[in-house]
């Protein structure tokens, strides 16, 4: 699926003492019950958030994938539905699929959400993408639910770790050298895709430029 790289010893090792699936099983318990939460331990979603970090910097800034990949939009902490999706669409690793960002805020589980991406990522690194989206940022969601969510049910020390995460992400994907994803749009910076390749990581959102267009921009007519 990933034409790239594949993920080192080392994030292999890091991975090898929580038991992934454990953590699967543990979130898709909720399944047909609205708005159920999973208190996980807080040491497994920091892991999560380690662990699928080192594999989002070894993999490229711009995600070269093959046909046939689900591409999802934004799911903005609404659980349900993220579950909805997996059911019309299959589990991993039945499925391959690409996220568009815009995981966290506005919804009740946002934790829910971004822990079961998380898990699977790690799990299956070449079937399933994830890229940022203008809210995997401190100064959005500090405001629009999700280091409330974090701070609520753990603490902001967690939210900074989710920070640190979101700040890897890749930020655009290119399915079969034809179809370019990004959460927003395109740039008028951008006149070659090596731009992409080339931006640095990790990196906040800045408030111009190329990736801030990425994340950004809407399609105007």
């Amino acid at each position: 699926m990933l034409k790239v790289c594949f993920r080192s010893l080392y994030t292999m090792s890091r991975s090898a003492h929580i038991d992934i699936d454990a953590i699967i099983a543990q979130l898709l318990s909720v399944k047909n019950q609205p708005g159920k939460q999973v208190q996980l331990p807080e040491a497994h979603i920091r892991h999560l958030c380690v662990v699928s970090r080192d594999i989002f910097m070894e993999q490229p800034m711009l995600v070269e994938l093959d046909a046939p990949v689900n591409i999802i939009g934004d799911i903005h902490g609404q659980y349900d539905d993220l579950l909805r999706h997996f059911d019309a669409c299959g589990y991993p690793p039945n499925a391959n699929y690409l996220f568009l960002g815009d995981y966290v805020d506005r919804g009740r589980q946002s934790l829910e959400v971004i822990c079961l991406l998380l898990a699977y990522k790690i799990k299956y690194p070449q079937n399933f993408f994830m890229l940022r989206g203008n809210h995997e940022c401190a100064s959005i969601n500090r405001i629009y639910g999700f280091y409330d969510e974090c701070k609520r049910r753990y603490n902001i020390k967690l939210w900074k770790t989710f920070t640190d995460c979101f700040n890897c992400l890749p930020v655009s994907a290119i399915v079969d050298c034809t179809i370019l994803c990004m959460h927003g749009g395109l740039s008028p910076d951008l006149t070659e895709l090596d731009q992409i390749r080339h931006l640095h990581r990790p990196s906040d959102v800045p408030d111009h430029g190329l990736l801030c267009d990425i994340l950004w921009s809407d399609p105007d007519e």
